[in-house]
């Protein structure tokens, strides 16, 4: 949202002082001239002197004020202009050549700049044979990174995050604390975690540690990286249906035997002493037939609980893992001859299941209805049940007959280990097989139930391959624990961030509607790690906001409001520093009365920081310094909260040489940089 500041830029000011002059001047050699006019009354020539005489100063100022504007101020904007492009990206366009009075400077500019391009071009060719094998491993480890199924991150002696991979990144989906620079016990603050970390030998022996996180367990392998300055590096394992089991169904199991033992004991001596019985022995021989049908019953409930306990132990299993319907089909159709794709129809679903045991057996089925059916076509279908997901084959025919499907049962599978059979594989899942006809008389099927996965949805799209993933860098920063004040710029951890609201009027019930975020770290745009949140305003969103950000009422529909988004912001702001363009604007909104989370930490603010750096310049907004330093919004992300946030961040890129070109090189100083153009009215904000 927009919001223009009162007061005149210093240019427009000096502008309107020269008019006033001149039309002072003016006005008194006017009143002048009328006044000598009447009192002397010149004729001819001497009249024509005396009212020329009486306006040339008015004139003369203004004339002089005009071709100063034009041949030197108007020249000297420009350049200051293109020489700030120039420091904050020597590649920028050269939209501003010497004019003017300066037109001479043409020529030494563009030797400036030549000698410039052509020595960073020499210091690029130099470094490229010394940067070649860098860059191969690099990739390799990129690489390497994306197709690592192991949650892996590296952390340095600061336990900052160094690097971490996709696998990591699924591992903590919307998890706010992962990310390159941030903490790691905010991410894993296990109090087990951290005191393994401080005991790790440095040979790089591996100690492991069960770790919490959120409702599951974590077992992590821990490695002192030899050589290093304190790098660690942490591998993951979701243990969560190992550890389930072991505490829930095997213990339960565990807790049973005895019980059994006990009732084939007690049986036992029973049967013995009931057998050796004299004749007569009545009452002792009903105490003994009631002691045995007891146990019995006792021993038959024990059996019941253990067949139970065996089913929850195969759904519990670590290799019945949730499979999404169509995946399994596309895999069992890469398996099969072109003449025989199987067709998936209706809608997909979750099951739960071993893949790589159902690839087999779903193909020795399919097998097996080939040798019966003959050449048919067959569809696959996934119908929901109750806790249940049935798996269908269908075809055009008769069911198969039970015989048949038993003869398929006894098969073995030469593909997996060990060539169970495939009631093993159906035991396995707690499944069975089945053949009915279906209701139109003219197709039957063939039906597997499996048991449902807690999933809803089809699975998220591959990530693609993205930068920022490491940066060894951050190793070389200061601790995170330093004194913020006397951090280096280029240090510190930026969260840019930005709102859109329903209006302008924030004192006036205008709230927020959408929240965008990106970091900088070490000194590094990472345009992967966002935050892009919409917010229930609890209230319609007017058509003139709409038209500027193009956020409507639908939008926002079924969005947390401002009390749920707001810590799910400071969550992901960390322990950074804020930067916003007109930050005022943004904080307000987002620390509206009653919000109860406070945005404490230090913010940077890019529109005071170009008012301090540029005072003569006109056009401080977002749009005029995104055309001076060379910046582009991506279609449609102008006026969103991501789209201006991430050019906010591009913008304190650019900003950084020209700061430190003045020695403002720490957090204090650009703080009191900005502070200095707080009384300067001279901007407008965007």
């Amino acid at each position: 949202m927009s919001r223009r500041l009162s007061g005149l830029p210093r240019r427009q000011r000096l502008i309107g002082l020269w008019l006033l002059l001149s039309g002072i001047s003016i006005f008194g050699g006017a009143t002048f001239a009328l006044w000598l006019d009447t009192l002397f009354q010149p004729r001819g020539i001497a009249r024509l002197v005396l009212w020329a005489g009486c306006f040339s100063g008015g004139g003369t100022i203004f004339l002089v004020g005009l071709l100063l504007e034009r041949q030197l101020f108007t020249p000297l904007r420009h350049l200051q202009v293109q020489l700030a492009r120039l420091v904050a990206n020597p590649d920028a366009r050269d939209d501003y050549p010497p004019e003017g009075w300066l037109r001479a400077l043409g020529p030494d500019l563009v030797r400036v700049r030549e000698a410039w391009r052509s020595d960073r071009s020499r210091l690029a060719t130099a470094h490229t044979e010394g940067a070649r094998s860098a860059a191969r491993i690099r990739q390799e480890l990129e690489t390497l990174l994306q197709v690592l199924d192991t949650p892996l991150l590296l952390c340095d002696h600061h336990r900052r995050i160094l690097l971490f991979n996709q696998a990591a990144e699924t591992l903590f989906e919307d998890h706010a604390s992962l990310g390159l620079g941030k903490r790691l016990e905010a991410l894993l603050p296990a109090v087990s975690l951290q005191h393994a970390l401080g005991q790790l030998p440095a040979n790089g022996a591996p100690r492991e540690v069960l770790v919490p996180s959120g409702e599951r367990w974590l077992l992590a392998t821990l490695r002192r990286v030899p050589g290093s300055h304190g790098e660690t590096m942490l591998t993951l394992i979701d243990t969560t249906a190992a550890w389930t089991s072991e505490m829930g169904a095997r213990a339960e199991l565990l807790d049973g035997l005895p019980r059994l033992r006990r009732h084939g004991a007690s049986l036992t001596s029973a049967a013995d002493a009931l057998s050796a019985l004299p004749e007569g022995a009545g009452e002792m021989r009903r105490r003994l037939e009631r002691v045995i049908a007891e146990e019995s019953q006792a021993l038959g409930e024990d059996i019941d609980g253990l067949s139970s306990l065996v089913e929850r132990m195969q759904q519990e299993g670590e290799r019945l893992i949730p499979l999404w319907s169509n995946d399994l089909w596309a895999s069992l159709n890469e398996r099969l001859p072109t003449t025989r794709q199987l067709t998936a129809v209706g809608m997909p679903a979750w099951l739960k299941g071993d893949a790589s045991a159902l690839l087999a057996l779903l193909g020795s089925l399919l097998d097996t209805l080939a040798s019966t059916l003959g050449d048919v076509s067959l569809e696959g279908e996934v119908r929901l049940g109750n806790r249940r997901v049935y798996l269908d084959l269908i075809w055009k025919g008769k069911p198969l007959a039970e015989s048949r499907l038993g003869e398929w049962q006894q098969q073995r599978l030469e593909a997996l280990p060990f060539t169970p059979r495939v009631a093993d594989v159906l035991h396995q899942h707690d499944s069975d097989v089945w053949s009915l006809a279906d209701d139109d008389g003219q197709h039957a099927r063939l039906r597997l139930p499996f048991h449902a996965a807690g999933r809803v949805g089809a699975p998220r799209p591959t990530l693609p391959p993205r930068p920022e993933f490491h940066d060894f860098g951050i190793a070389d920063l200061p601790a995170p624990d330093a004194e913020l004040a006397a951090r280096p710029l280029r240090a510190l951890e930026v969260v840019a961030f930005d709102t859109e609201t329903t209006g302008l009027e924030l004192r006036r019930g205008d709230t927020v509607i959408s929240i965008g975020a990106c970091r900088v770290v070490n000194a590094r745009l990472l345009a992967s790690e966002t935050f892009d949140l919409y917010v229930d305003p609890g209230k319609p969103i007017p058509p003139a906001s709409t038209a500027i950000h193009g956020i409507t009422d639908d939008a926002v529909t079924g969005a947390p409001p401002l009390s749920v988004a707001l810590p799910r912001f400071r969550d992901y702001v960390g322990d950074a520093v804020l930067l916003a363009h007109n930050a005022a604007f943004d904080l307000l909104a987002l620390q509206s009365p009653g919000a109860g989370i406070a945005l404490d930490m230090p913010i940077l603010d890019t529109l005071l920081i170009s008012r301090a750096l540029d005072a003569s310049l006109d056009g401080h907004d977002l749009d005029s310094l995104a055309e001076r330093y060379d910046l582009s919004f991506p279609p449609g992300t102008r006026h969103t909260a991501l789209g201006d946030a991430r050019v906010t961040a591009e913008l304190w890129l650019s900003l950084l040489p020209r700061l430190e070109a003045r020695g403002i090189d720490t957090l204090e100083k650009a703080l009191a940089l900005q502070h200095s153009a707080l009384s300067k009215e001279d901007a407008c904000a965007s």
